[in-house]
């Protein structure tokens, strides 16, 4: 069983800068496949940004340049940093673990940060 608690959201102006925290309990997160997504209100979840065990990134185009995801195994942590924050950011960002094992999927999510930037 994996525990996702994720920390560092709030308030930010436009253009400004915030860094979300993912921390991880259990065994074995270092093989767990990490990401983070995003649902603003009345949109779907969608997929931000997303590091392997093996720690090949990927990010959605919308946040490429601005965003950047890291790990810590040592720290069972994940981060995302984000830079020149736009109100179209605004949305709970969730942390997602993910493992597969043969034909079993193991998919753990946080509960949710709120992001919300505005002047």
């Amino acid at each position: 069983q994996v525990q996702l608690v994720e920390s560092g959201g709030g308030l930010v102006q436009p253009g400004g800068s915030l860094r979300l925290s993912c921390a991880a309990s259990g065994s074995f997160i270092s093989t767990y496949d990490m990401a983070w997504y995003r649902q603003a209100p009345g949109k779907q979840r969608e997929l931000v940004a997303s590091i392997t065990s093996g720690g090949t990134t990927n990010l959605a185009d919308t946040v490429k340049g601005r965003f950047t995801i890291s790990r810590d195994n040592a720290k069972k942590t994940v981060y995302l940093q984000m830079n020149s924050l736009k109100p179209e950011d605004t949305a709970v960002y969730y942390c997602n673990a993910r493992r597969y094992r043969g034909s079993t999927t193991y998919d753990y999510w946080g509960q949710g940060t709120q992001v919300t930037v505005s002047s």
